[in-house]
């Protein structure tokens, strides 16, 4: 999941906000400001509102340093963490590669419910220093604001440990599973299938509660249920994948009569004997059958219509210097993991300044799929 608003960094860990996170914490706001006015119906309604919109952002930060746990010891353990990314479910930790066993990936997955633990405790234990005591209510805004969070910081880590993949518990689940079969992928297999389990569980509880005059409480309950589905099955697709491309090359997979254009063409002939023709959107730049660089329709869009005829390719091509390329004996897993990263969708190979084909997600979604019907696996799940 990629952040659409960028907040900042911390210990070099890109930290944004997905843009569901804004609707998530206006309805946080709102409920929090009715649970006040419940609970201590003579605040005034400014009072309510700040106590609502500091209780929301304090839980956000708990949100953020549950996350920030995860990913700190994750670098510690010699992992790439790109970002961090808050949005309407929570959060998620961007780590770019996996555990190299089973320890490491025990502790990465169970340090985001100890750290809401620890906060949970913390929050409480300065609410009873000020004087509340458990099981009554709060005297003050302040000692509200800080038994809300803490209470909901010890639920979130409760919930976060349910066993189902690719829940913190799941994790936790498979790497248990993975240090006794001392197998990743049939640790990662069983634990998204009883992740799968899990989240039935969730959606036909949420729609029973529903029907039962839960109202919109089952709703949610189901919706969480349907992301926890999706998020399972996608991590078995990626098992699925990564088995499918092990010991595999980038010139194993990479289609080698890649479509090549002369930089000296205009981008009218580009797009009319090219674009047009082929219904391709990208396509390498050569030079004396040297890769000079990268054209899509992209750059095409950035110049004027009325200029493509005085417009050569290579005058908008992006250069060699700035593109990403890879090796024809580049692992497939790596060369898809920086196209991830970089977000491309595909990459041209080189060896000695000579274009040697060009590595695509599609070219790995043929390759899988010619694998998987001779394996009679179902392929069709790939790249859900």
């Amino acid at each position: 999941m990629k952040a659409q608003v960028k907040v900042g960094r911390i210990a070099g860990i890109s930290i944004g906000l997905d843009y569901s996170w804004f609707i998530i914490a206006l309805l946080i706001a709102l409920s929090l400001a009715q649970h006040f006015r419940a609970v201590a119906p003579q605040w005034s309604s400014i009072v309510v509102w700040m106590a609502a919109v500091a209780t929301g952002l304090l839980f956000f930060a708990a949100l953020l340093l549950h996350e920030l746990a995860h990913s700190l010891l994750a670098k510690a353990r010699g992992l790439r963490v790109r970002a961090i990314t808050l949005f309407a479910l929570g959060g998620v930790s961007q780590i770019e590669t996996e555990a190299s066993d089973a320890k490491s990936e025990f502790w990465i997955a169970i340090a985001g419910p100890i750290m809401s633990v620890v906060i949970g405790l913390v929050v409480l234990g300065t609410a009873w220093v000020s004087g509340w005591t458990p099981g009554t209510e709060a005297a003050t805004p302040l000692i509200s604001v800080l038994v809300w969070l803490g209470y909901i910081n010890i639920m979130l880590a409760v919930f976060n440990m349910i066993p189902g993949y690719p829940l913190d518990g799941g994790r936790v689940l498979r790497a248990a599973i993975w240090w006794i079969t001392r197998n990743a992928e049939r640790s990662t297999r069983l634990a998204a299938q009883i992740g799968q389990v899990v989240a039935f569980l969730f959606i036909l509880s949420g729609l029973f509660r529903f029907f039962v005059g839960a109202n919109y409480g089952g709703l949610w309950l189901a919706f969480i249920g349907w992301f926890l589905l999706d998020a399972a099955r996608s991590s078995y697709v990626q098992v699925e994948l990564i088995a499918g491309l092990r010991n595999r090359r980038v010139a194993d997979i990479m289609d080698r009569d890649c479509a090549t254009v002369e930089g000296h063409l205009s981008l009218q002939d580009f797009v009319d004997e090219y674009v047009l023709r082929t219904g391709r959107r990208c396509f390498v730049v050569v030079q004396n059958d040297r890769v000079s660089g990268l054209i899509t329709t992209h750059e095409v869009k950035k110049v004027d219509r009325e200029s493509w005829s005085q417009t050569s390719v290579q005058s908008v091509m992006r250069p060699l210097s700035q593109l990403r390329t890879v090796a024809p004996d580049t692992p497939a897993i790596r060369a898809l993991e920086l196209m991830s990263r970089e977000d491309m969708n595909q990459l041209p190979v080189v060896s000695d300044g000579h274009l040697q084909g060009v590595f695509s997600r599609g070219h790995v979604l043929r390759f899988l799929s010619t694998q998987a019907a001779q394996a009679r696996l179902p392929w069709q799940l790939l790249f859900i």
